[in-house]
């Protein structure tokens, strides 16, 4: 192989890598995506949904309380669900909520409705930063200094 086959072949080897990359980069994309329709769509709140709801939560939060934490993760979603961007909730504005549509918004009024009574805290931040901008948002229950029999 001479030299210049050798560059030809790593000139190859570059294109073909930054190929499956945007492959993989447009595939994560789609994926979003659709994530972002389906959590857009709301779900019916029945009672039956309502207490399945409760009682996995209440099993994770048990989980996570044997570990010694006093929060758990309950819901990550893309900051497209936010009117936003998930300005608001970057910067700890007052009014946040209001920026939530979809499954998003029905987790924080569950939260509201069902577990902020019980003196569960809701906290929403932005989880991750690509390419140095808000990206998904986060919502963490914590229970600290809070029974877990509610």
């Amino acid at each position: 192989m001479t030299a210049e086959e050798l560059r030809r072949y790593m000139d190859e080897m570059a294109m073909a890598q930054a190929s499956s990359e945007v492959n993989v980069m447009a595939q994560a994309e789609r994926a979003q995506a659709e994530l972002i329709k389906t959590m857009s769509k709301t779900i019916e709140v029945t009672p039956e949904v309502v207490a399945s709801l409760k009682k996995r939560l209440l099993s994770s939060m048990r989980d996570a309380a044997k570990r010694g934490a006093t929060e758990i993760m309950v819901m990550r979603f893309p900051n497209a669900l936010c009117t936003d961007g998930g300005r608001a909730i970057n910067n700890s504005e007052e009014g946040w909520p209001e920026t939530l549509a979809g499954r998003p918004r029905q987790a924080y009024e569950f939260w509201r409705d069902h577990l902020r009574p019980a003196h569960y805290k809701l906290k929403a931040m932005i989880i991750d930063w690509p390419r140095g901008m808000p990206g998904d948002v986060g919502f963490f229950l914590s229970w600290a200094g809070q029974k877990l029999d509610h």
